[in-house]
This record gives C-alpha cells, sequence and structure tokens, in this order.
C-alpha cells in the first residue's frame, strides 16, 4: 500500500479515464486505474530536508556547514552516510551493508591521507583550541587559516613548530582586523614562548609581505577599563583624552596598551577614582614606569 502519494488533475494519456498519482518515496508518476507508468523518476520541487549523519538527525537545513578556510578539506569533502539504503529508499541487503561499512571507514581515513591534510588538521585543531581561550570572532579565524595556508604554500612550516606558527598567524590576524589581543596575551594562552610566536610573526610579514595597520589605542580602552572595573564615566573621559592626544600627534610611536591605560589613569584622577597605578598597570599589562612617562607626557601636551 502506498503512503505517500499525491493525486493531480490530468489523466492517464493511456487509458484517458484514471487520474495521474505520483509516488513521492519512488519517484514514479502512474496512473489510478490502468497502472501505466508514466515517469520513474520525476524532480522533487520542494525543499529537501534530510540529514547526512545521526548526530544531525534532527537538523531540517538543506545545505551542509558552510565552506571554511579554518578546516583542513574547507568543508567541502563528501562523507558516505549512515543510512543503509540504496537511492530507491529500499534496506540494503546483509553483505552490501558490510561492504558499504568498510567503504564508509577507508572514506573516513582517506581525508587526511596526504601530509598537507595532516598538517592542516592539527593546524587547525589548535587554532579552534586558542579561539576559545582567547574568544574572537570567526572573522579572525577565517584571516589566520588564510595567513597559515599561505605560510605552508611558501614553505615556510617546515622545520618549525606548528603550534608557534599557528600562534603567530593568529597574531597577525588580530593586527590585520584590529582585535586587541596582544602577544603576551596569545603566548600565554597558547603555551609557547613569547619570543618564538615574535620570530615567527616577524617571518611571516618578511615572506608573506604583509602589511599591519598600527593599533589604535581607543580600541584597547574598553578591555583595560573591563578588566580594572572602572566607570562608564571614565572610559567616556580616556576616550576623549585619547582623540586629543591623536589630533595633537602625542601617540604616534607609543605603544597602544600603555598609552591607553595612561589615559584611563588622567579619566580616574580627574573624576576623583580610587585606582592606582598598579591597578591600572596590571589590567593593561604594562609597567608602572610606562604609565608614569606617558601620564606626564599626556597632562603636559594637553594642559590638564
Amino acid at each position: 500500500m502506498i503512503k505517500d502519494v499525491s493525486i493531480n488533475g490530468n489523466r492517464c494519456p493511456r487509458c484517458g479515464r484514471g487520474p495521474m498519482v505520483t509516488d513521492n518515496a519512488s519517484g514514479e508518476m502512474f496512473c489510478g486505474i490502468c497502472g501505466y507508468v508514466l515517469n520513474e523518476r520525476i524532480e522533487e520541487q520542494g525543499p529537501e530536508w534530510r540529514a547526512f549523519s545521526k548526530e544531525e538527525h534532527e537538523d531540517r537545513s538543506r545545505t551542509g556547514i558552510p565552506t571554511s578556510l579554518a578546516m583542513h578539506d574547507m568543508g567541502l569533502a563528501t562523507i558516505i552516510g549512515p543510512v543503509d539504503k540504496d537511492a530507491s529508499g529500499k534496506p540494503l541487503s546483509a553483505s552490501m551493508r558490510n561492504t558499504i561499512e568498510r567503504l564508509r571507514t577507508w572514506d573516513s581515513r582517506s581525508q587526511v591521507h596526504e601530509p598537507v591534510d595532516r598538517n592542516f588538521r592539527q593546524a587547525f585543531s589548535e587554532l579552534d583550541r586558542l579561539k576559545d581561550k582567547l574568544a574572537v570572532s570567526d572573522t579572525v579565524i577565517e584571516k589566520s587559516a588564510y595567513i597559515y595556508r599561505k605560510a605552508l604554500e611558501k614553505g615556510l612550516v617546515r622545520g618549525r613548530s606548528i603550534s608557534a606558527l599557528v600562534a603567530a598567524s593568529l597574531y597577525a590576524a588580530c593586527r590585520d582586523t584590529e582585535t586587541p589581543r596582544t602577544l603576551k596575551d596569545i603566548a600565554l594562552i597558547s603555551n609557547i614562548k613569547k619570543k618564538d610566536i615574535a620570530r615567527c610573526y616577524r617571518l611571516l610579514l618578511r615572506e608573506l609581505d604583509l602589511k599591519m595597520p598600527v593599533v589604535n589605542p581607543i580600541r584597547c580602552i574598553a578591555r583595560i577599563a573591563s578588566k580594572a572595573q572602572l566607570s562608564e564615566k571614565t572610559r567616556r573621559l580616556a576616550l576623549k583624552i585619547l582623540e586629543e592626544a591623536e589630533k595633537n600627534k602625542i601617540s604616534a610611536g607609543k605603544d597602544p596598551m600603555g598609552l591607553a591605560a595612561a589615559a584611563l589613569y588622567v579619566a580616574c584622577v580627574t573624576n576623583g577614582e580610587n585606582k592606582t597605578q598598579k591597578d591600572v598597570a596590571e589590567a593593561a599589562g604594562v609597567t608602572e614606569v610606562t604609565i608614569r612617562n606617558r601620564y606626564k607626557g599626556l597632562k603636559t601636551a594637553l594642559k590638564i
């Protein structure tokens, strides 16, 4: 008995009496009276609701995951689905099920057969871990993966640590997208020496001819203020101080984090907020001497 059928108003071209019935499961169109088959495989015009894995069984999306540079195969690899049915929906025989299971196993193994694929899988696994730890956006990760792929293409990975080069690529992506993450942050999270990451970063800049924008200290304000638990009034005043400093060309050549920390300290003193230089310095990851020097420079130049 056919359950998933639909009947249209067309008449059978053979007997001229029966309505044309469409079996949505097998894709056949036939006459409801004489059984004449008009089409064996018709095209489905509606949405294609199906999942390709047991984990995604409830997922009703038409397409799979989007392509991504941060995946070793860019998300374009095909897989043999877990459903043991043929194209017409009929269950496979026992011998064919065993064959398909073996093919499924070898298909998954062959995804990382080449050394390049194994390198990408290890590198992007590390990149995914750093993404969670540093809380950076997908845009930064895509840029990092792009830089790493270019480095591998040029042969820069040979003889160097994959983890160090991934960390350097991530730092380069943060600089390029103006995401406020310092070299010290990445070194701490990746458990790699800051010196090693800096060496790989300089190599990337030199060999890939990357042009990095100057870090804007205004972008560092929110991060430092949040860590030091400063008020919104102090944040806004620090932003105004930095804007004035940029207009007067004071910020040129200065460490962005140090300048942002000094502006916040000036704002704290102006608003009477009880924060010491040590508190702000620890939140910014700079020394108290840096804050004192930048503080004096800002006070003199802006006549605060």
